[in-house]
């Protein structure tokens, strides 16, 4: 009996390592996929409106992120990654980055850490999980956008095909539960603009603001609210120069408004369909967009900008809430990599 029992749990071993080792095939077929056309023509990237110049640089050093051209072969470093997953502090990108790993299947040994590629620069931060890049983007507009345009610059001199480019993170929302995760729908600026102003020599552009369309029910497809707990809504984002005035926020150094006035505020842009602020959203949807690259913003809100400014959440509840947006996007990799479903959805036109 003995023996009969161990045999079964033999088998039983031999078949759990059959399963994973069929996962570690299919991930490593994704990564390298398309590699053998390689042979027969050089790929470039599937990027848009990519600078001119930048064949004149030699070395291109992306200082923020503490790579160059000459130093580093970007497509054998960076060539398989697929999606590039963007947060605001170090901390969070590199739990998103042991999470991520996790969930495509991927291990390392206890005694290793995931290393931050851009650590030298002291600036942002930089964690690569097989074809998933994760980084960090700061606070706010001028923070995210500097290192989007790094970000943008791997992906071409990689020659990446086909990125999504996702940004996760807390957000303020506007008549809506505490913990609540927001797809934005559109991102507006502080004058509900569905642009993101640019100043080049004196002169403002005003960039659209455009997120797929597609991967935005993609990912609405995605949510789970029975088992999740919690509702998952798309809707406008109004991204925001500053934490205080901007967002009418009661709470700052300086308040030249009334408590009637900020109510006034908050109702209207919530009439106009605006379900959330923050900081980053414009940006990195007009550059994005300006790339011809399908992208999201998946956003948790940590309270109720029409019932107060402070937030109040526990530090065990704010941590629970912050994996919501991480979770959902997990989802949509996962799937992408094992249930054959890819986006062919370009930024351009969706």
């Amino acid at each position: 009996m003995e023996c009969k029992d161990l045999e079964n749990d033999v088998c039983e071993l031999k078949e759990m390592v059959k399963s994973q080792n069929k996962r570690i095939d299919e991930l490593i077929k994704h990564i390298k996929e398309g590699c053998n056309q390689l042979e027969a023509k050089e790929l470039k990237s599937s990027l848009f409106n990519m600078n001119p110049y930048l064949e004149c640089l030699d070395p291109d050093i992306l200082y923020h992120l503490n790579l160059d051209t000459r130093a580093t072969n970007f497509p054998k470093v960076f060539g398989d990654v697929r999606f590039v997953c963007m947060g605001g502090t170090e901390s969070r990108m590199e739990q998103f980055a042991t999470f991520i790993m996790t969930e495509i299947g991927l291990k390392m040994n206890k005694a290793v850490r995931l290393t931050n590629i851009a650590a030298e620069a002291h600036r942002y931060s930089l964690f690569k999980v097989g074809p998933v890049l994760c980084a960090s983007h700061g606070i706010g507009n001028p923070s995210i956008s500097i290192v989007l345009h790094e970000l943008l610059k791997i992906m071409h001199y990689a020659k990446c095909q086909k990125p999504v480019f996702f940004r996760m993170g807390t957000c303020g929302g506007i008549g809506i539960e505490p913990g609540t995760v927001v797809i934005t729908s559109e991102a507006l600026d502080g004058q509900l603009r569905a642009v993101y102003e640019v100043v080049i020599h004196t002169e403002p552009q005003l960039r659209p603001t455009v997120l797929s369309k597609d991967l935005i029910r993609e990912l609405k497809s995605l949510t789970e609210p029975c088992t999740d707990g919690y509702d998952t809504i798309a809707g406008k984002t109004m991204c925001c120069n500053d934490f205080y005035e901007s967002q009418s926020r009661m709470d700052g150094a300086f308040c030249d408004y009334k408590p009637d006035q900020r109510t006034e505020f908050l109702k209207r842009i919530s009439m106009s369909g605006v379900v959330n602020m923050e900081m980053e959203s414009t940006a990195f949807a007009a550059i994005t967009h300006q790339a011809c690259i399908p992208a999201a913003v998946v956003c948790v809100t940590i309270l109720n900008r029409l019932e107060g400014d402070q937030i109040e959440a526990s530090c065990e509840r704010l941590k629970d809430w912050e994996l919501r947006p991480q979770k959902l996007i997990a989802r949509y990799i996962h799937k992408v990599l094992y249930g054959g479903d890819d986006t062919d959805s370009s930024n351009c036109d969706s």
